[in-house]
């Protein structure tokens, strides 16, 4: 498993982990980030697979977003689930995506998942508010 520190330092890990509890604190939405030094085979699979290992796919509203990078590879992918899929706009993924590039390119790879992270979670707001009695149904911490 890959060292979270090969790619984020101690205090951008806390502040990414900042940034998705922001996030999540106006909506049911859960957001994770899951980060390996390579993936084996291909990265949408793969990332499906963590998907699927860190529960995201037990939400109740089916809405938790993955972002997982693969930082020897130098890929992401952003992976969302269906009921989150079925109301974002056509290019949210896309457009997300392009934030975070455009971070990464200039090597601030916590900014990029921050920025990623607050835009989903913008969306997730939208779409899913948090309203009485929701609950943190996964944890905030980055994956490895």
């Amino acid at each position: 498993m890959a060292k979270i520190e090969a790619f984020l330092d101690k205090q951008e890990e806390e502040e990414v982990v900042e940034a998705i509890r922001q996030a999540e604190k106006k909506t049911s939405g859960e957001i994770r980030v899951h980060i390996e030094h390579t993936c084996k085979g291909d990265i949408w699979t793969r990332a499906m697979e963590v998907f699927h290992l860190l529960k995201m796919d037990n939400t109740k509203e089916d809405n938790g977003v993955l972002i997982y990078v693969a930082v020897d590879d130098r890929e992401f992918i952003i992976y969302g689930d269906k009921g989150i899929n079925a109301v974002v706009p056509k290019d949210f993924w896309e457009s997300t995506k392009e934030a975070i590039v455009a971070q990464f390119k200039k090597g601030d790879f916590k900014q990029g998942l921050i920025d990623g992270i607050l835009k989903a979670g913008k969306e997730l707001h939208e779409h899913f508010p948090w309203s009485e009695g929701d609950k943190n149904e996964l944890p905030d911490k980055i994956s490895t």
